[in-house]
Parts: structure tokens; C-alpha cells; sequence
């Protein structure tokens, strides 16, 4: 925990210097025409030139554009936590931990999936609060088993050892990725609504810039649960949807998702029915009305998040609801960078690369 008073006003101006510098929707329209070399020059040519200069003497091509953004994006958010001091560093840092939940679901696919570790470290991102040694440590095991217990004394490990017996029975990693979903938003709204010092959580803020930041957090989780369903839908697993709901949103509870989870028509209605979603997201939702594939409605759920975070930045300049918008900004950038880089390296056409992108 940093200590002193939190210096929003410093951080947010930082950010908004990086935020100018993130690639714009006509980059990526010019990389889609290009191979994997030639991304990576463009790239030298960006603020990637540290990250592209330092890796091209051991790696080439996409290896060398997936290891120089995720050793950015990094860079970026451990950025973030030196500027930041106080209440706001510790938002922040809990935020992050969304980047343990991500290496610890590649990890555990890989695992699944048989796939060489070298392959699997190129997908982590090392910005979260587990250390590389642990990382390290879990990249080495053969089994899921073996890799829960290496988290064991971490956040993620009794969530983890909870789902694994329904996994054994699935055989569905949907059960683990949803145990740490859940278990990192749950804490994340508990350290919102607990003040300094105390050890209970209390009553979320209702006013403020703080009532803007669990109104993300909120978003955050009714678009997961809203993904949940439709990955459920689309699975075809015999699976009770309301098992994988994930508690602190405001637009579904459990019976919600049983009910919507076989119509993705009312599922979109359903959101653009609710008031704080609806009213300000009208051009996501059409986004999510055309979306004929899972992974359009994801890309659209991420683009309308995305969207919904700038909204309640812009209400609260000075506070963390920016410092969040520019971080999913952020990993916005990086995977469209990638995708383009890995479609590219497939032979994907330009117009499939395109599908692939978050693109406002």
C-alpha cells in the first residue's frame, strides 16, 4: 500500500499525455496492409522503439511485435503505480490484478491445450501483483493441479481449488475462469466500499468521483456476465448459466441469465433497456444489434465499455474513472495490434483481420 495523500490531478495529466500517443483507428487500417516485418518497423517508428530495439536481436516477426506489446503495456502500468501515491495507488494496483487473472487463464489453457511453455510466456502480460517467479514457477508444471497449488497463499487460490472438482467433471475450463472472474471483481467492490483502515467493507459511495468508479466496476461485471451467457449459449454444454453468474452488477441476477441466455435478441434489449446503459451507449448497442458471430459481440461489448469508461471520465476529469478508460485504451491498442500481427501471419484477408479489432 503506497502511502500519503492520492495526487489524482498529477496522474490524470500524465495520462493524458499517453492517452494522445495511442494508436488511432486509421493505424490500424494501415497496418492490416502490412506483414509482420513491416509492422514491426512501423512500430519502431512509435513509442514502441525501446521495446522493438531491445527484443530484435533475439526475435523477428510476430514474436518480436507479441513480446514488444506486452512488455509495453507493462511498462505502462507500472508507470501508473509510480506516479500515483495514496488511495489511488491502491485502486489502481487492485485494478491491475486483472492481469493475473489473464496470465493465469493462459496459463491454465496452455496446460490444457498441451502447448510449449515458450508459446504460453509469450501471451503473459506482467503487470499484475504475482512475481515473475512465480509466473516462471507455473509456466514449468504439466498439470492444472500442480499449477493451483503453486497459487497457493495468493488471492486465486481458493476460488481455483473450489472450481477444480466441477472442472474435473466438465472437463470445461469455464468453471476456473469463472471462479477468478469472480473472485477479482467481488474483492474489488469490497475494497471500494472499505475505507482506510477498516476491515469490513461498508456501503458503496453513491455521489462522486468514486460512485463513477464502481459504476465501471458495475459495467465491467454485467458485460462479463453478459459475455458468460452467450458463451454459454454458444457451447452447447449442458451447463446451468446461473452458476456462472457473477455478483456486484446491476442489470442481471441469476435467474436473468437462465432466462436470457438462449436469446441473444432479448439479451440485447435487456441492456439497452436499462437507463445507464442504454441512454449513453446507443451506437454500441447498434454495434451489438449486428454482431453475427460470438466473437462480434464480444468485440462489441469491449468497444462499449470502452465507451461507457470515456463517458464517466469525462464527468470526472480529475479522478480514477480516467486513469481506468485509458487503461483499457490501452489494451485496446495492444490487441488490435496483435490480432492484426497474428491474422496477418495466417493469411487472413484484410476484411477477416478487420473483424478481429475493437475499432470505435
Amino acid at each position: 500500500m503506497s502511502v500519503g495523500a492520492s495526487n489524482p490531478e498529477y496522474v490524470n495529466a500524465r495520462v493524458r499525455s499517453r492517452r494522445a500517443s495511442l494508436f488511432a483507428d486509421e493505424d490500424y487500417r494501415k497496418l492490416i496492409r502490412m506483414g509482420p516485418s513491416e509492422i514491426a518497423r512501423f512500430m519502431e517508428e512509435t513509442e514502441y522503439e525501446r521495446e522493438i530495439n531491445a527484443l530484435g536481436t533475439r526475435f523477428s516477426g510476430v514474436d518480436l511485435i507479441e513480446y514488444a506489446l506486452n512488455q509495453n503495456l507493462a511498462k505502462h502500468f507500472d508507470d501508473l503505480l509510480e506516479w500515483s501515491d495514496g488511495r489511488l495507488y491502491d485502486l489502481i494496483s487492485r485494478y491491475l490484478r486483472k492481469f493475473d487473472v489473464w496470465n493465469i487463464k493462459t496459463i491454465i489453457r496452455g496446460i490444457y491445450t498441451d502447448t510449449d511453455s515458450e508459446e504460453i510466456e509469450t501471451d503473459l502480460i506482467r503487470a499484475g501483483e504475482l512475481d515473475d517467479r512465480t509466473l516462471d514457477r507455473l509456466l514449468e508444471v504439466d498439470t492444472i493441479e500442480d499449477a493451483i497449488e503453486i497459487l497457493s497463499g495468493t488471492l486465486f487460490y481458493e476460488p481455483l481449488s473450489g472450481a477444480y472438482a466441477e472442472f474435473e467433471e466438465t472437463e470445461a475450463l469455464v468453471a476456473l475462469e469463472n471462479a477468478l472472474d469472480r473472485e477479482f471483481y467481488e474483492h474489488l467492490l469490497e475494497d471500494v466500499g472499505r475505507s482506510p483502515g477498516q476491515l469490513q467493507p461498508q456501503t458503496l459511495p453513491q455521489e462522486g468521483p468514486m460512485a463513477r468508479y464502481v459504476e465501471f466496476l458495475q459495467a465491467e461485471i454485467d458485460f462479463r456476465n453478459a459475455r458468460n451467457a452467450l458463451r454459454l449459449a454458444r457451447s452447447g454444454a449442458d451447463l446451468d448459466p446461473a452458476a456462472y453468474y457473477i455478483d456486484g452488477g446491476v442489470l442481471f441476477d441469476e435467474s436473468d441469465l437462465n432466462r436470457l441466455v438462449a436469446d441473444y435478441d432479448e439479451l440485447v434489449d435487456h441492456l439497452a433497456e436499462n437507463k445507464r446503459y442504454g441512454d449513453r451507449l446507443s451506437g454500441a448497442l447498434g454495434r451489438l444489434r449486428d454482431a453475427d458471430s460470438l466473437i462480434q459481440f464480444e468485440h462489441a461489448l469491449d468497444a462499449a465499455l470502452l465507451e461507457y469508461a470515456d463517458t464517466l471520465s469525462s464527468i470526472y476529469p480529475v479522478s480514477i474513472s480516467a486513469v481506468l478508460s485509458y487503461i483499457l485504451a490501452k489494451e485496446r491498442e495492444v490487441e488490435n495490434i496483435r490480432a492484426i500481427a497474428r491474422g496477418r501471419e495466417v493469411g487472413l484477408t484484410e476484411s477477416e483481420i478487420e473483424e478481429e479489432l475493437v475499432i470505435l
